[in-house]
């Protein structure tokens, strides 16, 4: 199906585009997840007190292509250091000339509090991706259950965007927890989305009322009681879940305990909004003699470049050690940053979700966890 046959497909195929990878794949370029773009900042909203959204045109002007709920790898010079992080991408793909991400101001963060004091209209930002696996081309749905906390809302609200840019009526529960009604992010557009897709049901839950006397919805934080009240059936559902780790891991012991079918739960895998990137993996205590005498040769297909590298090592740590500049994040194979074809030879992988299985099919490959079993070409 061309990219027009899927802009006017039949009404009855429109409740699968949203979760159909097709769906991403027409009328815009894909990053490669090696190389660096430049953005062009074009506005900054402020959505509350200490988040902002910084929206962007990539510098030569193209669209981009990306599924909702992918995030980018941000890359800037902050003190004279190099820093990267991840964020989601809040803004729709049906909007591919305009790139945005929503950032909650850290206290101490590096990145987003450089973010907010530096970004503005005309600046640039450096960016690799797009990249990551939560997505709804990860499990089709007829029925769909969103729960977020705090910045934890940006993928969430842009599989929410893509659906009412489609067209779609989806049926969508979408619960937002926060601090207090002044800490809601995006409150006022899901109230104005639920009234263009009658089927989105929108609800808040807040800690405190904070300086909003007038708030009349829930306060304490998401209970069984509440969440059978504003979706009696969320056994049916899809659950996307998003935020601090801590809000997660109470959603999932919450919907356990409810009787949840956990191959149905779906979390956003590692911390997108911390500002502070994880530690590396630590190296095997031991390895076999052999393996660790035996060493590999590297080669870059783009620029030539060839390095040398032991069996026991990861081919990003090996490479950054040969000074061979590549995109990543977590180190812990988990953010898909570092996501590399290999053209020749073979690695051992061992992942933590951040590849799928059809890119593994094509031949890509986590650097930061991947150990060459051979000598290696990779497309850098």
């Amino acid at each position: 199906m061309n990219s027009v046959d899927r802009i006017f497909a039949p009404a009855l195929d429109l409740d699968d585009r949203l979760a159909d990878a097709g769906t991403w794949e027409h009328g815009a370029r894909l990053w490669p997840s090696s190389e660096q773009q430049t953005l062009t900042c074009c506005r900054v909203v402020d959505e509350t007190h200490d988040i902002k959204s910084f929206e962007f045109r990539t510098s030569d002007g193209l669209p981009v292509r990306f599924e909702p709920g992918q995030f980018m790898t941000v890359s800037a010079n902050v003190q004279g250091q190099p820093v990267e992080r991840c964020y989601t991408i809040s803004s729709p793909p049906t909007r591919p000339f305009l790139v945005s991400i929503t950032v909650k101001c850290v206290p101490g963060g590096t990145m987003s509090n450089w973010l907010h004091d530096n970004m503005k209209p005309g600046s640039e930002l450096r960016a690799y991706g797009p990249s990551g696996t939560f997505t709804p081309t990860i499990a089709p749905a007829t029925k769909s259950l969103y729960l977020s906390a705090g910045s934890g809302v940006t993928p969430l609200m842009s599989m929410t965007r893509a659906s009412i840019d489609l067209g779609l009526d989806r049926d969508i529960v979408f619960i937002h927890s926060a601090r207090t009604p002044a800490d809601i992010v995006f409150r006022d557009e899901l109230a104005r989305l639920a009234k263009l897709s009658p089927r989105l049901r929108v609800f808040f839950v807040c800690e405190g009322i904070g300086d909003e006397a007038e708030w009349d919805g829930p306060i304490g934080r998401l209970s069984l009681q509440l969440l059978s009240k504003w979706a009696p059936d969320y056994l049916e559902r899809e659950v996307f879940t998003c935020g601090p780790a801590g809000y997660m891991g109470a959603v999932r012991g919450l919907l356990l305990e409810g009787g949840h079918n956990p191959a149905r739960y779906h979390q956003e895998s590692f911390d997108i909004k911390a500002d502070v990137a994880p530690e590396p993996a630590p190296e095997p205590a031991c390895e076999p003699a052999d393996a660790a005498q035996a060493t590999f040769t590297v080669k870059l297909s783009r620029s030539s470049k060839s390095f040398t590298m032991n069996a026991t090592d990861t081919v990003l740590a090996a490479a950054k050690k040969a000074g061979v500049a590549v995109a990543s994040s977590c180190s812990q194979g988990v953010c898909g940053t570092c996501k590399t074809k290999v053209l020749e030879g073979s690695v051992d992988m061992k992942h933590n979700g951040g590849i799928r299985d059809r890119e593994v099919q094509k031949g890509f490959r986590l650097l930061c966890c991947s150990r060459p079993t051979s000598d290696l070409v990779l497309e850098l």
